[in-house]
C-alpha cells in the first residue's frame, strides 16, 4: 500500500471517528432533553389537570368516570362532586410538585411518581367501567373519541410515571 493511500485511509478513519463522536454527543443531548420533557411534561399535565379540578366544569366532566367506577363510585356517598373534584385536584397538584422536586429531592420525586402510577392505573380502569369507551358502529378495539381516546393516553402517562419513579428510586439508592 502506498504512503498516500495509507494516509488517506487514516484520514478517513479519523473523520469517521469524529463523526461518530459528534453523532453520539448529539444523541446524548437529545436523550437528556427527552428525559427532561418526560419528567416536566408529566408535571405540567398533572398540574394543569389538577388545577382544572377546582372548576365546576371539570367536576362535572369527571363525574361519569367516577360514578361508573367500582373503585371510586362510593366517593360520591361521602363527598359532593365538587368536593371530590377539589380533593382530587389537591392530590394531583401535590403529585406534580413532588415529581418536580427531583433536583432537590429524589425521594420526594419517587413518592410523587409512585402516586402518579397509582393515579394512572386507576384512571385506566375507567376504560373497563365507563360507558361509551368503544365506538359501537366499529366494535372493539375501536375507541370512541370521548371517553375512549381521552382515557387511552393514560397508558403513556403511566409509562412516564413508571420511568420517573424508577429513575428517582435509583437516585435514592433504594432499588432493592
Amino acid at each position: 500500500m502506498s504512503i498516500a493511500l495509507r494516509e488517506s485511509t487514516r484520514g478517513v478513519q479519523q473523520t469517521n471517528r469524529y463523526l461518530a463522536s459528534v453523532a453520539e454527543n448529539a444523541a446524548e443531548r437529545i436523550e437528556t432533553a427527552g428525559r427532561h420533557f418526560v419528567r416536566y411534561g408529566l408535571v405540567v399535565v398533572l398540574a394543569w389537570i389538577g388545577g382544572m379540578k377546582f372548576t365546576a366544569y371539570e367536576a362535572e366532566g369527571i363525574s361519569t368516570f367516577v360514578a361508573n367506577s367500582p373503585l371510586m363510585s362510593r366517593a360520591y356517598q361521602l363527598l359532593s362532586q365538587r368536593q371530590f373534584s377539589v380533593m382530587l385536584g389537591c392530590v394531583e397538584l401535590l403529585t406534580a410538585a413532588l415529581i418536580a422536586a427531583r433536583p432537590v429531592s429524589a425521594r420526594f420525586s419517587a413518592v410523587g411518581s409512585t402516586l402518579a402510577v397509582g393515579m394512572f392505573l386507576t384512571t385506566l380502569t375507567f376504560l373497563l367501567s365507563t360507558p361509551g369507551v368503544v365506538e359501537p358502529s366499529l366494535g372493539f378495539p375501536a375507541l370512541s373519541a370521548m371517553p375512549g381516546q381521552f382515557l387511552i393516553k393514560d397508558v403513556v402517562l403511566l409509562g412516564a410515571a413508571l420511568w420517573t419513579a424508577g429513575e428517582a428510586l435509583r437516585a435514592t439508592g433504594r432499588t432493592t
